[in-house]
């Protein structure tokens, strides 16, 4: 008897569908399927969850200095014009004059202002940096694309998977042993009769 079910396609395909369904069911919370995929993804994302309640809290936090770009209050970056030869000589504090037009300096270049911030950070053990490349192996990268036309590209974002399933996931089944989705059955599909099924985190 097989270990798995083929679900009609190569390796690389039903590899792909796979990875393909686990990471929607990450990133919403539930799909929608056929019953025979539907149990495929739920062994998968069942051991996904297993590995990030394992290792939610193994990390330590730490404090590191870094550089951030200066930005006025319509959040662009504020740029100043410097001297070539003398990069801590300053010839002016805005690269653009009061009608928005760029200015030119003889011998200046222009850069971005940058701040110093402390942070604290979340630094993985060695077992949760191995758990998140396994997951890492499983999901696919996720982009959020705003539902607005206006400034759509502005407010794309990539959205971290594995940094989910430890942050939001993990937390809320931390008591519980296993049995973390549910299928429930639809109806047949029209056109092949396939079962129909939501499968949904618990």
């Amino acid at each position: 008897m097989a270990k798995y079910r083929k679900l009609g396609r190569t390796a690389s395909q039903r590899k792909a569908l796979l990875r393909g369904q686990v990471s929607a069911l990450i990133e919403n919370g539930r799909i929608t399927t056929t019953e025979a995929k539907a149990k495929e993804v739920q062994k998968i994302a069942e051991g996904l969850i297993a590995l990030a309640v394992k290792e939610k809290d193994n990390f330590e936090t730490v404090k590191v200095t870094a550089k951030v770009a200066r930005k006025d209050k319509d959040g662009k970056r504020i740029k100043q014009i410097v001297d070539k030869n003398d990069p801590s000589k300053v010839l002016a504090d805005s690269h653009r004059d009061k009608d928005g037009k760029i200015v030119k300096v003889e011998n200046g270049k222009t850069v971005t202002v940058y701040d110093e911030v402390e942070k604290e950070i979340k630094k993985d053990q060695p077992s949760r940096a191995h758990a998140r490349r396994q997951m890492m192996k499983v999901l696919y990268n996720v982009t959020e694309v705003p539902a607005e036309g206006k400034g759509r590209k502005r407010g794309t974002k990539e959205i971290d998977l594995a940094q989910k399933l430890f942050d939001e996931i993990a937390p809320k089944y931390a008591n519980r042993n296993g049995g973390y989705t549910r299928i429930v059955k639809i109806a047949q599909r029209k056109g092949d009769g396939a079962m129909e099924v939501i499968l949904e985190l618990v």
